[in-house]
């Protein structure tokens, strides 16, 4: 008797678990559609372009996935497209004064910037508009308890903390400086341009940029061809291009994760994010333009940040409660001046009757510091101007993914998770994300993987589900902690920031795994 046919032997059972689970992706994940919008007369309407990956989404994430497959010498041969909504061709051509610098900064830690380095990136930013930084000053708004984060001039920068990298994981600490920086202030636009000059300069990548997504879903079967689990994206112009692999790099609200039926869990913080590029008084007191201190402040309503860019400009981020946050976006230059100063100068009680007023903040604060003893060398000089245009805000929330992967579709960044900014460290999780989902596709093309089965991604989701999910659990747990202005929970912080503070090998400690993980400081 002749054995049956294999698609005609019964499933065991977890072929059954696989095949259902599939065919429920199937009915959640069928299509993503944009809405509606007037067709395009010029739309070419054409069988989808097959590509090995498509990634959705031109930020630094998407770019960074990108160029670190096209630069390695195992995936240099993938077939790789890039779909962005933007036009590059802005990104390109960017240009700022030296005395101007864009309010959308981010913190690199050392761990990121050797990551950009083994890419070839790196070399591509502009480093005149980039600001180290070799100290941290956090302190609690409400008892003044106080910790300073900076390396020992004689501690051994080198750490043996594990990555996955070996030409990364021989630099985790460290820098381009050799060691002493915490992290590196850039403008999102100098790293995403970086980024997009060295793509360029691989070649490989085909670009759809000023294009929009309509519609995800799956390709056509036919007598020779079977797309029906591949993605296809259907574009604004008319072309579609198939995945073999879909990556959605393109944001919170993110078009490929509802396309792969992938929930996102979490909350809004009822706060928003006010940022601004200001000007100091002087170029602040480290010890010069490599050696600069950023300062955060916890207070009941949030966290304030300034944070060093080149000359005596600096950036602001301060979390704080929704109707605060447009309060202090209708202030005059003046007004809204006093009342960043302030904010490292006041008292928490201060500060709560001066958001109660319309205006005339210079004056009331200029009083109330007469009566408030601080120590100027202990927080940033005095805040002398803001950058026109640039005070904005954004809404704080934190989100998590189920996962990162499906059949045939990964997550990274902002698409898998958003975190509350207050450890700055949203870019370089989504660094760490694509250091790892590359590694990832790199394996399974060397051992003859199929670079789209979630068989072939499940290491990527892995290793860094779990590390993301502690370190948004870590810095949840910390917003909530400091939002407390009174009770027993005060003293117990302070007594618990005053203790690592004094102990040295564990403060250091936590600055190795900041700057080798991209974990955060505090």
């Amino acid at each position: 008797m002749s054995p049956l046919p294999r698609s005609l032997l019964p499933l065991s059972r977890p072929m059954l678990r696989r095949t259902h689970h599939l065919q429920r992706l199937r009915h959640h994940k069928r299509r993503y559609a944009a809405p509606a919008t007037a067709p395009d007369p010029t739309a070419e309407s054409s069988s989808p372009e097959i590509y090995d990956v498509v990634c959705i989404g031109g930020g630094p994430a998407g770019l960074s996935v990108l160029t670190a497959l096209r630069a390695s010498e195992a995936t240099s041969h993938l077939k790789l497209a890039l779909v962005e909504r933007q036009d590059l061709s802005k990104l390109r051509g960017w240009t700022l004064s030296s005395d101007q610098y864009s309010n959308r900064v981010s913190s690199l830690t050392p761990s990121s910037v050797a990551f950009l380095e083994a890419i070839g990136a790196w070399s591509h930013v502009r480093r005149s508009r980039v600001q180290p930084y070799s100290e941290m000053q956090v302190w609690d708004g409400v008892t003044g308890a106080r910790i300073a984060f900076d390396w020992p001039s004689t501690a051994n920068m080198t750490t043996t903390t594990t990555t996955t990298t070996p030409n990364v994981a021989a630099e985790g600490s460290r820098g381009p400086d050799g060691g002493k920086t915490i992290a590196y202030m850039t403008e999102n636009l100098n790293l995403t341009s970086s980024l997009l000059d060295r793509l360029d300069e691989l070649g490989g990548v085909s670009m759809f940029d000023d294009s929009r997504v309509e519609n995800i879903g799956y390709g056509p079967e036919s007598e020779h061809l079977d797309l029906s689990d591949w993605p296809v994206v259907e574009l604004s112009g008319g072309k579609s291009l198939a995945a073999r692999l879909l990556i959605g790099a393109d944001g919170a609200e993110s078009p490929v994760r509802r396309f792969a039926g992938i929930e996102s869990r979490g909350w809004d913080y009822d706060s928003h994010g006010v940022v601004a590029t200001v000007r100091l008084e002087g170029n602040g007191w480290g010890r010069g333009e490599q050696d600069k201190i950023a300062y955060q402040r916890f207070l009941p309503t949030g966290p304030v940040a300034l944070l060093p860019l080149p000359d005596n400009f600096s950036t602001l981020v301060w979390s704080t409660r929704t109707p605060h946050a447009s309060h202090l976006k209708s202030l005059s230059t003046a007004d809204f001046i006093a009342m960043v100063n302030a904010a490292f100068r006041l008292s928490p009680v201060d500060l709560a009757y001066l958001h109660t007023q319309p205006h005339g903040q210079a004056e009331e604060v200029a009083w109330r510091e007469q009566h408030t003893p601080y120590d100027a060398q202990l927080i940033p000089q005095r805040i002398v101007d803001v950058q026109q245009g640039t005070v904005a805000s954004f809404p704080l929330r934190m989100r998590h993914a189920d996962t990162y992967v499906g059949e045939r579709v990964a997550l990274v960044g902002d698409a898998a998770h958003t975190i509350h900014p207050l450890a700055g460290q949203g870019l370089n999780q989504g660094q760490a994300d694509v250091q790892v989902l590359a590694q990832t596709i790199q394996h399974a093309v060397l051992h003859g993987q199929d670079i789209g089965t979630l068989l072939s991604l499940a290491p990527y989701t892995s290793q860094r589900y779990a590390a993301n999910n502690l370190l948004m659990g870590v810095v949840d747990k910390l917003h909530k902690l400091y939002s407390v202005s009174s009770g027993p929970l005060v003293p117990l912080r302070s007594w618990g920031l005053r203790g690592v503070n004094a102990l040295g090998p564990l403060k250091a400690f936590f600055m190795s795994r900041a700057a080798a993980s991209g974990g955060g400081l505090i």
